[in-house]
């Protein structure tokens, strides 16, 4: 689980504006760093496939709103692929 210090920095280096904490590129940062979390401990505890789901089911939602950013604004789509090193 990200720690409230840790998903405020996540917030604080990718939002658009000074109020913004929705728009898809924070939350595509969001799910980043839990994905990151998670599967860092699903290296150490290899059987825990409660986790295993939970993590499928973030880079689904990942991807949607990947998806849905492309469609929108292909640049913005760039960046936020840049910025967080997704594809490589």
């Amino acid at each position: 689980m990200i720690r409230k210090d840790e998903k405020t920095a996540v917030i604080e280096a990718n939002r658009t504006h000074a109020t913004d904490t929705g728009s898809p590129e924070v939350q595509i940062a969001i799910l980043t760093a839990r994905i990151q979390e998670l599967t860092e401990h699903l290296k150490v505890h290899i059987h825990d496939n409660h986790s295993r789901r939970g993590l499928l089911k973030m880079v689904g939602k990942r991807r949607k709103m990947l998806d849905y950013l492309m469609a929108k604004d292909i640049e913005r789509y760039r960046a936020i692929i840049a910025k967080l090193g997704i594809r490589k």
